[in-house]
C-alpha cells in the first residue's frame, strides 16, 4: 500500500489519542448529508473511507446505515471494532451483500436482527476491496485529503450504485470566531513545522470540489464543550503532532495547557466548530 500504509502508520501511534479525543460530528451534519445527497441513512449501505476508530461511523450506525468501515490503519480499525457490536469480516462486503442483508433484497426487521453490522476493512482508498455497486453513500470524514484525487473518486464511484453519492467533510476549528482559539493555533503554528491549519495564511479546505461532480457544498457551525485535557488528547491525535519527536510534543502540550488553564480556570472550553460538507457524483 506504499504511502497509504506508511500514513496508517503513523495514525496508529496516535490510535488512543484519536479515539479519546477527537470531536464527534453534529446532528445538523447528517440532516444535511441527507437532504443534499438524497440518501436516506435509514437502511442505506455506506462505505466510511478512512474511518479511523469509528467516529463517523458509529454516527451513521446509529441512524440506521450498514456502514463499511475502511482504514489502512491495523490499531485504528481495532479500536473501532471494539467499540461498535457485531463487526463481521471483510469478506461478508467483497460480494456486495452486506450480512444484514438477505440475499432478495428484502427489508432488514430491525427489531429481530437489532442495530446494523460494522464490517471493517483494513484497506486503501485508491482501491477498495470491495465489490462493485454496492454502496448508496461513500463518505470520507477527514480523510479524503490523504487520498489521490483521481483514484479515490473513481473507487468512490464503482463501488456506487446507480444514484448514489460521495461526500467528504471535515470538522475544523472556526478560530476567526474565538480570540483564545486562534492564539491557540499561532502557537501550533510556531512550533510545529508540519502544522498545517487555520494560523497558516494559505491554509484552505482540501479540494474535493474540484474532483467530482458537485451537487452542493455546505458548512455547519456548531460548539463543542470540552474539558481542557479532552482537548488536548485531539491535539495529540493530529498527524503533525504524531511527526514530532514524543519530548517536543509533550513540551508543546504542556505549554497549551498552560495558557488554556490561565484562559478558563474552570477548565471547560467552548470551542466554535464549523464542519465543511461536499457532496458530489
Amino acid at each position: 500500500m506504499g504511502p497509504i500504509k506508511d500514513l496508517g502508520r503513523i495514525f496508529d501511534r496516535v490510535a488512543d489519542a484519536y479515539d479519546a479525543g477527537r470531536p464527534g460530528y453534529p446532528d445538523e451534519l447528517f440532516r444535511a448529508l441527507s437532504e443534499v445527497s438524497g440518501v436516506g441513512l435509514d437502511g442505506a449501505t455506506v462505505v466510511d473511507v478512512g474511518a479511523g476508530t469509528g467516529i463517523m461511523t458509529r454516527a451513521l450506525r446509529a441512524r440506521g446505515a450498514r456502514v463499511i468501515a475502511v482504514d489502512p490503519g491495523a490499531e485504528m480499525l481495532a479500536r473501532l471494532v471494539s467499540r461498535t457490536e457485531s463487526a463481521p469480516p471483510a469478506e461478508s462486503f467483497q460480494s456486495g451483500l452486506p450480512t444484514d442483508r438477505p440475499r432478495n433484497g428484502s427489508p432488514v426487521d430491525r427489531q429481530r436482527s437489532g442495530p446494523p453490522p460494522v464490517g471493517a476493512v483494513l484497506a486503501d482508498g485508491n482501491a477498495l476491496p470491495l465489490a462493485s455497486g454496492l454502496a448508496d453513500l461513500v463518505t470520507y470524514a477527514q480523510s479524503w485529503h490523504w487520498l489521490d484525487p483521481v483514484a479515490s473518486i473513481a473507487e468512490a464511484r464503482r463501488v456506487l450504485r446507480p444514484g448514489g453519492a460521495i461526500a467528504g467533510c471535515w470538522n475544523l476549528h472556526h478560530a476567526a470566531q474565538a480570540g483564545w482559539l486562534a492564539a491557540y493555533e499561532a502557537r501550533l503554528a510556531e512550533a510545529v513545522p508540519a502544522y498545517y491549519g487555520p494560523a497558516v495564511e494559505q491554509w484552505a479546505v482540501p479540494p474535493i470540489a474540484a474532483a467530482f461532480e458537485v451537487v452542493e457544498e455546505r458548512w455547519v457551525p456548531w460548539t463543542r464543550l470540552v474539558g481542557i485535557e479532552d482537548f488536548l488528547l485531539d491535539l495529540r491525535s493530529h498527524s503533525y503532532m504524531a511527526a514530532l519527536d514524543p519530548e517536543a510534543a509533550d513540551e508543546l502540550v504542556e505549554r497549551q495547557r498552560v495558557e488554556l488553564r490561565a484562559e478558563f480556570p474552570e477548565g471547560v472550553l467552548s470551542v466554535p466548530m464549523r464542519v465543511y460538507l461536499a457532496v458530489g457524483r
